[in-house]
């Protein structure tokens, strides 16, 4: 009995196999939200130093990947050993403090695992041992460091939403999920979509109102979903941007004219509508009469 048969015929270990697996995903998604930005920054300052002629004031030889350097306290700079990065066990054992200098941790991290795992079955439950659950996955994994990227920075790097597209559309030639024809309608209208929303606000009021990463992102959800499912898209991270800026509004006493990152609420509209599209359309012609 091969794996597959094994997932097939035992739903609890296929469900606990998954749950493991998006841990340690959820632990090197952690990484990535933290060290592709700098990287980014890095880069761009190079680019801008090159076009310009000039040089760095201060010589480094030190390079910084999404491996290197290791992973470290950045009080005591002690380093984090793999028994110390077991996703959300280790925060447990340590109870959530430095070994090395009992500085606290942040919460985000085990955190970030246990809703990557969360996130994860609700996937599996939903299309079971298939090829939509490895790819809905994919885009459920991606979707959640896009949303803490952009939460943290206000970017949504080309690197993650231009393959995320590019996959999308790969796997639509097998029809995973749409057809080729449907899944490059829905990216098209993603981006023009948003592109003419951002064009029509900066012609009526001289403000941009969001980036070309939103637009992208929305391609590669039209890619993946097809796109009958952007109008569903569009109103719930309408709905969700709304529900949560008033909440932080009122709790945190957010300036009402201080920026908020879109990329968020797109990225938690398209789970819910992967998920739960179909049956929220369903009721909605039902209630209508339609």
């Amino acid at each position: 009995m091969n794996l597959i048969q094994t997932f097939e015929s035992n739903s609890l270990f296929f469900y606990i196999s998954i749950a493991f697996i998006s841990m340690l995903v959820g632990s090197f998604l952690n990484v990535v939200v933290y060290r592709l930005p700098i990287i980014l920054q890095q880069g761009w300052r190079q680019e801008c130093l090159i076009f310009l002629e000039q040089k760095e004031q201060t010589e480094s030889t030190d390079t910084f990947t999404l491996s290197h350097p290791r992973s470290h306290c950045p009080s005591c700079k002690h380093p984090v050993s793999a028994i110390e990065n077991v996703p959300i066990l280790s925060y447990l054992f340590l109870r959530g403090r430095c070994k090395g200098c009992k500085t606290a941790i942040p919460l985000r991290y085990p955190l970030v695992e246990l809703v990557t795992a969360i996130l994860s079955i609700l996937i599996a439950v939903k299309f079971g041992v298939t090829l939509q659950t490895c790819s809905a996955l994919l885009l459920t994994w991606a979707l959640i460091c896009l949303t803490l990227i952009d939460a943290d920075t206000q970017l949504l790097p080309d690197n993650i939403t231009l393959p995320l597209l590019w996959f999308a559309l790969f796997i639509s030639i097998f029809n995973v999920f749409i057809p080729t024809e449907t899944a490059v309608i829905g990216a098209l209208s993603g981006y023009l979509s948003l592109w003419s929303v951002f064009w029509l606000f900066k012609l009526a009021t001289g403000k941009e109102g969001m980036g070309y990463g939103d637009f992208k992102l929305l391609a590669a959800i039209g890619a993946f979903l097809g796109w009958k499912m952007l109008p569903l898209v569009i109103i719930l991270s309408a709905f969700v941007g709304t529900f949560i800026g008033i909440a932080l509004i009122a709790i945190k006493g957010r300036d009402k004219s201080s920026p908020m990152p879109f990329g968020p609420y797109l990225s938690i509209a398209a789970f819910i509508a992967l998920i739960w599209g179909h049956e929220i359309y369903a009721a909605y012609f039902n209630y209508s009469g339609l």
